[in-house]
């Protein structure tokens, strides 16, 4: 069979001009982020866009003030407009109009919270399979409350930037919360219980995502390696959730702009392999987040990952791997930017499994680093004790700690099992160690003379160091060695 490609390009063409008087002639339209039962983020410059009917004017009555902002549609008929929004309330309805109205029922205004990451955020109440959410069925017996509202956007990998999402707001109840994020809820649930004011809980995650997918591609121009895998407009994409810029254009963009307080995030595990980028790519995504959204250094508060066997064996028998690298990179986020906080998860995970059950943990915690850096809340602690520096005394290391003004505790005992200890040769130990008073001492037979301290520094590792207020301190070290394991891509 031959192909007329003129013929082709005629039908193109025509499917063009037709597509764009459809768009000049439509009624107005939002993207599916303003609906029905949504949460317009409170006390704020609100933003809101879609199409209309071309060069129409468009008007916006919210039910709250029953005033009217006006715009005009371009000659392509999109519209966007920016307005004031009053302390939270509601139920209101908001009226879009291009001659043919539009009405949002039920709305609500309150603060409004994007969730993202990969599949620990992504994890629904109910569990994956053979995975449960640790007490999550009463959680959801419970969880009927109008004034908590959840939007999922369903997974789109693309290569170029798209304008929509599919996806509807509803109301919390069990069989809403059932099939939603559990970690999002458990944060939402607890922010709406103690501003008692409504939330909004947008959960944009994909499972196995890397973070180089979250990123778009002027983000990633700092990496050549990760920029170099973009894939072409129209191309292949290798990984629907692992090529760079593909979750970002397709789940991501369309999100641009729409007001929110703040993001909380839990992703890392697809990059535990190649740590060494990650303190700089997550930055990256970070503030190039934030340039976009023009809102400021809003606050943004994610998840450290928890304890897994990540470890790969080689045919020699020896692990290449440690995710302790990762958790370190991490870690360091939150003294290089702006606004951010990490929830440690050393007490939270699951050594047989990469989505651990205890999804209330990480919930709460980012909770209390909402609650004390964004919203104010005095009398908490909120940010986990970190590694300050080491003193050597003789065969003793002395460890100190900042952020811990009620000095450390332990698990079940003044003694912690998860510290090792290396002189010279650079060959670490299992070492005794315990807690007098702000410090940890410790110290190991095979150890005359230390020179570096590790904690917890494992795939696996479960801690057993805390604040009083019963915040983990991460896995750290004390050393810059290079990890002498070689490390795959």
């Amino acid at each position: 069979m031959k192909f007329n490609c003129k013929n082709i390009f005629r039908g193109f063409a025509a499917a063009a001009a037709l597509s764009l008087t459809l768009s000049a002639n439509a009624d107005v339209k939002m993207p599916a982020i303003f609906g029905d039962n949504m949460v317009i983020q409170q006390q704020t410059d609100a933003r809101m866009w879609g199409t209309a009917k071309a060069s129409s004017k468009v008007t916006v009555t919210p039910s709250w003030n029953n005033l009217t902002y006006t715009t005009t549609a371009d000659k392509d008929g999109k519209w966007n407009i920016t307005f004031p929004t009053p302390e939270a309330g509601g139920p209101y309805t908001v009226t879009i109009s291009d001659g043919t109205t539009l009405t949002l029922s039920n709305v609500m205004l309150g603060e409004v919270w994007l969730c993202s990451g990969q599949s620990n955020m992504e994890m629904p109440m109910k569990g994956f399979k053979n995975q449960p959410v640790e007490g999550a069925n009463m959680a959801v017996l419970k969880s009927k409350n109008p004034d908590i509202r959840l939007f999922t956007v369903k997974r789109n990998s693309s290569t170029v930037p798209v304008d929509d999402v599919t996806g509807k707001w509803a109301e919390a109840s069990p069989a809403t919360v059932r099939e939603f994020s559990a970690t999002a809820y458990f944060f939402g649930r607890e922010i709406e219980e103690m501003l008692d004011v409504p939330v909004g809980l947008v959960v944009v995650a994909w499972g196995g995502s890397a973070c180089e997918a979250w990123m778009n591609d002027e983000m990633l121009a700092a990496f050549p390696e990760a920029a170099a895998k973009i894939p072409a407009v129209g191309g292949e994409i290798p990984s629907k959730n692992r090529t760079p810029s593909v979750l970002f254009k397709g789940m991501l963009n369309p999100l641009i702009g729409f007001p929110m307080r703040g993001v909380i995030w839990y992703q890392g595990e697809d990059n535990w392999n190649r740590a060494h980028t990650y303190t700089d790519m997550f930055s990256t995504m970070i503030n190039g987040w934030r340039n976009l959204w023009g809102q400021g250094e809003f606050p943004f508060y994610y998840c450290q990952i928890a304890p897994y066997d990540y470890a790969i064996i080689t045919e020699k028998g020896k692990e290449i791997i440690n995710s302790a690298y990762l958790r370190e990179a991490q870690a360091k986020v939150e003294h290089i930017v702006p606004n951010t906080g990490m929830a440690v998860l050393m007490d939270a995970g699951w050594p047989e499994g990469i989505h651990p059950p205890k999804k209330q943990i990480p919930g709460e915690r980012l909770a209390l680093l909402a609650l004390n850096k964004t919203y104010g809340v005095e009398g908490i602690g909120a940010e986990s004790p970190v590694y300050k520096s080491m003193e050597v005394k003789g065969d003793t290391v002395i460890v100190s700690f900042d952020r811990a003004p009620e000095w450390i505790a332990g698990k079940t005992s003044f003694e912690s099992k998860q510290f090792k200890v290396a002189g010279e040769d650079r060959v670490f130990h299992p070492a005794k160690a315990w807690i007098s008073r702000s410090k940890v001492m410790v110290k190991s037979d095979k150890v005359p003379h230390p020179v570096a301290v590790r904690y917890a520094f494992e795939n696996a590792s479960e801690g057993d160091l805390f604040s009083t207020d019963g915040l983990p301190v991460s896995s750290f070290r004390s050393d810059d060695w290079p990890d002498e394991r070689p490390i795959k891509e």
